[in-house]
């Protein structure tokens, strides 16, 4: 079984075995738009947030970044987000497809 046909719930050893299974659950292309759309838009309150001061903003970073994703999954690729039982590596597969699609390697 490659790391791609894992299953949602199955035990990865690094990132680097999770993230086909990840590019796998956002084959989709407007739930990946979404997905990039939101991270970029919670870094962007993150930084806001904290050149700014306006440390209150930082309540809006979560929402932001998992509504777009969440409407993905759902609406989109009808599947479970990954989140739900790999949260650091989602975390880290969202900033690893968004810098790839911003780069050209993964389609917009």
């Amino acid at each position: 079984m490659s790391s791609s046909d894992k299953p949602a719930g199955a035990r990865y050893a690094s990132f680097r075995e999770f993230y086909p299974f990840y590019l796998g659950e956002h084959t989709n292309r407007t739930s990946r738009r979404l997905h990039v759309s939101g991270t970029l838009l919670a870094l962007t309150l993150t930084l806001v947030a904290l050149l700014s001061g306006r440390l209150a903003l930082l309540w809006a970073v979560p929402v932001a970044g998992y509504a777009f994703a969440w409407v993905g999954h759902y609406f989109f690729e009808h599947n479970r987000p990954a989140t739900f039982t790999h949260p650091f590596y989602s975390l880290c597969g969202d900033l690893a497809m968004m810098y790839e699609v911003l780069t050209g390697r993964i389609r917009w």
